[in-house]
Protein backbone atom coordinates (compact mmCIF):
# COMPACT_ATOMS: atom_id res chain seq x y z
CA UNK A 1 0.00 0.00 0.00
CA UNK A 2 2.71 2.76 0.76
CA UNK A 3 4.69 1.86 -2.26
CA UNK A 4 1.75 2.50 -4.33
CA UNK A 5 1.43 5.90 -2.62
CA UNK A 6 4.56 6.49 -3.29
CA UNK A 7 4.29 6.22 -7.06
CA UNK A 8 0.90 7.65 -6.65
CA UNK A 9 2.63 10.91 -5.25
CA UNK A 10 5.54 11.07 -7.20
CA UNK A 11 3.37 10.62 -10.98
CA UNK A 12 0.64 13.48 -9.26
CA UNK A 13 3.81 15.73 -8.78
CA UNK A 14 5.31 14.93 -12.09
CA UNK A 15 2.11 15.08 -14.06
CA UNK A 16 1.02 18.56 -12.29
CA UNK A 17 4.01 20.38 -12.77
CA UNK A 18 6.66 19.10 -14.84
CA UNK A 19 10.17 19.34 -14.72
CA UNK A 20 10.84 21.50 -11.58
CA UNK A 21 14.12 23.68 -10.11
CA UNK A 22 15.04 24.70 -7.13
CA UNK A 23 18.06 27.55 -7.22
CA UNK A 24 19.71 27.78 -3.79
CA UNK A 25 22.16 30.66 -3.92
CA UNK A 26 24.20 30.29 -0.11
CA UNK A 27 27.53 31.93 1.02
CA UNK A 28 25.26 35.08 1.90
CA UNK A 29 26.17 37.38 4.79
CA UNK A 30 29.84 38.58 4.16
CA UNK A 31 29.96 41.11 1.23
CA UNK A 32 28.17 44.18 0.85
CA UNK A 33 27.42 43.34 -2.93
CA UNK A 34 25.62 40.43 -1.29
CA UNK A 35 22.71 42.47 -1.59
CA UNK A 36 22.10 41.75 -5.16
CA UNK A 37 20.34 38.79 -4.58
CA UNK A 38 17.54 40.72 -3.58
CA UNK A 39 16.64 41.74 -7.30
CA UNK A 40 16.64 38.06 -7.89
CA UNK A 41 12.79 36.02 -8.35
CA UNK A 42 11.55 35.00 -4.83
CA UNK A 43 11.26 32.02 -5.80
CA UNK A 44 15.21 31.60 -5.72
CA UNK A 45 16.40 30.53 -2.40
CA UNK A 46 18.65 31.97 -0.17
CA UNK A 47 21.06 30.93 2.28
CA UNK A 48 22.63 33.16 4.81
CA UNK A 49 25.36 32.30 7.03
CA UNK A 50 23.63 33.50 10.32
CA UNK A 51 26.56 35.14 12.25
CA UNK A 52 28.05 36.51 9.44
CA UNK A 53 27.81 40.61 9.72
CA UNK A 54 24.74 41.09 7.14
CA UNK A 55 23.71 37.81 7.26
CA UNK A 56 20.35 38.29 9.56
CA UNK A 57 19.61 41.74 7.83
CA UNK A 58 19.67 40.08 4.69
CA UNK A 59 17.68 37.15 5.89
CA UNK A 60 15.17 39.66 7.10
CA UNK A 61 15.06 41.78 3.96
CA UNK A 62 14.96 38.83 1.51
CA UNK A 63 11.86 36.91 3.39
CA UNK A 64 9.96 40.22 3.03
CA UNK A 65 10.15 40.52 -0.21
CA UNK A 66 9.05 36.23 0.10
CA UNK A 67 11.92 34.23 -0.75
CA UNK A 68 12.72 30.93 1.04
CA UNK A 69 15.46 31.54 3.62
CA UNK A 70 17.96 28.77 4.71
CA UNK A 71 20.35 28.50 7.39
CA UNK A 72 24.06 27.87 5.92
CA UNK A 73 25.64 26.49 8.50
CA UNK A 74 29.71 26.49 8.10
CA UNK A 75 31.29 23.09 9.29
CA UNK A 76 34.46 22.63 9.15
CA UNK A 77 36.48 21.67 5.77
CA UNK A 78 39.42 19.51 5.05
CA UNK A 79 41.18 22.10 4.09
CA UNK A 80 41.20 23.92 7.09
CA UNK A 81 39.96 26.84 5.75
CA UNK A 82 38.81 29.33 8.48
CA UNK A 83 34.96 29.01 9.30
CA UNK A 84 34.12 32.59 11.15
CA UNK A 85 31.65 32.36 13.45
CA UNK A 86 29.25 30.34 14.32
CA UNK A 87 31.10 27.27 12.67
CA UNK A 88 31.18 23.86 13.90
CA UNK A 89 34.25 21.69 14.11
CA UNK A 90 35.13 18.17 14.84
CA UNK A 91 36.70 18.83 18.65
CA UNK A 92 33.00 20.30 19.89
CA UNK A 93 31.05 18.19 21.83
CA UNK A 94 27.56 17.36 21.75
CA UNK A 95 26.38 20.32 23.77
CA UNK A 96 28.79 22.80 21.84
CA UNK A 97 26.94 21.63 18.55
CA UNK A 98 23.61 22.24 19.49
CA UNK A 99 24.20 25.05 21.31
CA UNK A 100 25.71 26.71 18.10
CA UNK A 101 22.51 25.26 16.00
CA UNK A 102 20.39 26.87 18.30
CA UNK A 103 21.84 30.45 17.60
CA UNK A 104 21.64 30.30 14.46
CA UNK A 105 17.98 29.14 14.76
CA UNK A 106 17.67 32.04 17.25
CA UNK A 107 19.25 34.31 14.67
CA UNK A 108 17.29 33.39 11.75
CA UNK A 109 13.94 32.06 12.89
CA UNK A 110 11.79 32.16 9.66
CA UNK A 111 14.23 29.74 8.14
CA UNK A 112 13.00 26.26 6.18
CA UNK A 113 15.85 24.60 5.75
CA UNK A 114 19.23 24.28 6.41
CA UNK A 115 22.59 22.75 4.41
CA UNK A 116 26.15 22.98 4.82
CA UNK A 117 29.23 25.72 4.28
CA UNK A 118 32.20 23.64 3.74
CA UNK A 119 32.40 20.87 5.34
CA UNK A 120 33.96 18.06 3.60
CA UNK A 121 35.64 16.87 7.05
CA UNK A 122 32.50 17.16 9.57
CA UNK A 123 30.27 15.65 7.17
CA UNK A 124 31.74 12.70 7.50
CA UNK A 125 31.50 12.25 11.22
CA UNK A 126 28.67 10.28 12.43
CA UNK A 127 28.00 11.78 15.80
CA UNK A 128 28.66 15.19 14.87
CA UNK A 129 26.12 14.87 12.28
CA UNK A 130 23.14 13.26 14.32
CA UNK A 131 23.72 16.29 16.62
CA UNK A 132 22.95 18.61 13.91
CA UNK A 133 20.23 16.95 12.84
CA UNK A 134 18.56 15.88 16.11
CA UNK A 135 18.81 19.95 16.34
CA UNK A 136 16.81 20.43 12.90
CA UNK A 137 14.63 17.55 13.59
CA UNK A 138 13.12 19.45 17.01
CA UNK A 139 12.83 22.66 15.05
CA UNK A 140 10.85 21.48 11.85
CA UNK A 141 13.85 22.05 9.21
CA UNK A 142 14.57 20.61 6.04
CA UNK A 143 18.45 19.74 5.33
CA UNK A 144 19.96 20.05 2.00
CA UNK A 145 23.35 18.06 1.63
CA UNK A 146 25.85 20.20 -0.28
CA UNK A 147 27.70 17.01 -0.68
CA UNK A 148 30.85 18.34 -0.28
CA UNK A 149 32.24 14.80 -0.53
CA UNK A 150 31.10 11.88 -1.87
CA UNK A 151 31.92 10.83 1.63
CA UNK A 152 29.12 12.66 3.52
CA UNK A 153 26.95 11.06 6.14
CA UNK A 154 25.12 13.65 6.56
CA UNK A 155 21.85 12.90 4.37
CA UNK A 156 22.06 9.40 6.07
CA UNK A 157 21.85 10.84 9.74
CA UNK A 158 18.80 12.92 8.67
CA UNK A 159 16.65 10.27 7.04
CA UNK A 160 17.68 8.36 10.11
CA UNK A 161 16.24 10.68 12.63
CA UNK A 162 12.91 11.68 10.38
CA UNK A 163 15.04 15.29 9.11
CA UNK A 164 13.42 15.72 5.05
CA UNK A 165 16.20 15.55 3.29
CA UNK A 166 17.28 16.70 -0.38
CA UNK A 167 20.50 16.79 -2.00
CA UNK A 168 22.91 19.43 -4.29
CA UNK A 169 23.08 17.91 -8.09
CA UNK A 170 24.53 20.84 -9.51
CA UNK A 171 26.81 23.26 -8.56
CA UNK A 172 26.36 26.01 -11.55
CA UNK A 173 29.14 28.46 -10.82
CA UNK A 174 32.48 27.24 -10.00
CA UNK A 175 33.56 28.37 -13.41
CA UNK A 176 32.09 32.28 -13.16
CA UNK A 177 32.97 33.12 -16.78
CA UNK A 178 30.05 33.54 -18.92
CA UNK A 179 30.93 30.31 -20.89
CA UNK A 180 31.35 28.11 -17.57
CA UNK A 181 27.87 29.79 -16.04
CA UNK A 182 26.39 28.92 -19.75
CA UNK A 183 27.90 24.87 -19.46
CA UNK A 184 26.09 24.32 -15.93
CA UNK A 185 23.11 26.43 -16.74
CA UNK A 186 22.25 23.71 -19.57
CA UNK A 187 23.72 20.58 -17.16
CA UNK A 188 20.94 22.06 -14.85
CA UNK A 189 17.93 21.73 -17.24
CA UNK A 190 18.75 18.76 -18.56
CA UNK A 191 19.23 17.12 -15.56
CA UNK A 192 15.77 18.33 -14.71
CA UNK A 193 13.98 17.39 -17.98
CA UNK A 194 15.74 13.63 -17.14
CA UNK A 195 15.13 13.68 -13.39
CA UNK A 196 12.16 15.57 -13.31
CA UNK A 197 13.42 17.53 -10.83
CA UNK A 198 16.79 19.38 -9.68
CA UNK A 199 18.59 21.17 -6.71
CA UNK A 200 21.09 23.72 -8.04
CA UNK A 201 23.45 25.48 -5.70
CA UNK A 202 25.24 28.78 -7.01
CA UNK A 203 26.74 31.61 -4.95
CA UNK A 204 26.27 35.74 -4.62
CA UNK A 205 29.06 36.61 -6.74
CA UNK A 206 28.03 39.45 -8.92
CA UNK A 207 28.24 37.06 -12.48
CA UNK A 208 26.63 34.43 -11.17
CA UNK A 209 23.20 36.95 -9.96
CA UNK A 210 23.53 39.01 -13.35
CA UNK A 211 23.67 35.71 -15.29
CA UNK A 212 20.70 34.36 -13.54
CA UNK A 213 18.67 37.75 -13.88
CA UNK A 214 19.50 37.33 -17.83
CA UNK A 215 18.26 33.65 -18.05
CA UNK A 216 16.10 32.94 -15.85
CA UNK A 217 13.40 33.64 -18.31
CA UNK A 218 14.67 30.72 -20.38
CA UNK A 219 13.41 28.17 -17.79
CA UNK A 220 9.99 28.48 -18.48
CA UNK A 221 10.34 28.03 -22.34
CA UNK A 222 12.04 24.83 -21.45
CA UNK A 223 8.89 23.96 -19.46
CA UNK A 224 11.22 24.15 -16.13
CA UNK A 225 9.32 25.64 -13.06
CA UNK A 226 11.51 27.15 -10.51
CA UNK A 227 10.51 26.96 -7.05
CA UNK A 228 11.14 27.68 -3.48
CA UNK A 229 13.58 24.54 -2.33
CA UNK A 230 11.01 23.15 0.20
CA UNK A 231 8.59 22.57 -2.73
CA UNK A 232 10.86 19.87 -3.64
CA UNK A 233 10.22 17.51 -0.85
CA UNK A 234 7.47 15.56 -2.11
CA UNK A 235 9.82 14.52 -4.59
CA UNK A 236 12.23 12.71 -2.10
CA UNK A 237 9.33 11.49 0.17
CA UNK A 238 7.76 9.41 -3.28
CA UNK A 239 11.45 8.56 -3.87
CA UNK A 240 11.98 7.44 -0.41
CA UNK A 241 8.54 5.00 -0.60
CA UNK A 242 9.53 3.48 -3.91
CA UNK A 243 12.63 2.07 -2.96
CA UNK A 244 11.51 1.08 0.37
CA UNK A 245 7.76 0.20 0.85
CA UNK A 246 8.63 0.25 4.78
CA UNK A 247 9.10 4.21 4.67
CA UNK A 248 6.46 6.16 6.69
CA UNK A 249 5.22 9.37 5.48
CA UNK A 250 6.62 11.76 7.97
Amino acid sequence: MRYLLGLLLAAGIFSAHGAQLAIIIDDIGYRQTDEAVLSLPKDVTLSVIPQSPLGASLAGKAHIKGHEIMLHIPMQALNSWPLGNGGLTSDMSEEEIKRKVDDAIVRIPFAKGANNHMGSLLTQMDNHMSWVMERLKQNNLYFVDSLTTRYSKAGSKAEQLGVPLLKRHVFLDNDTSKRGLEKQFKVMMEQAHQQGFVIAIAHPHPATVNFLKANLHRLAKEGISLVPTSHLLPYRLAQQQSSSPGVRLR
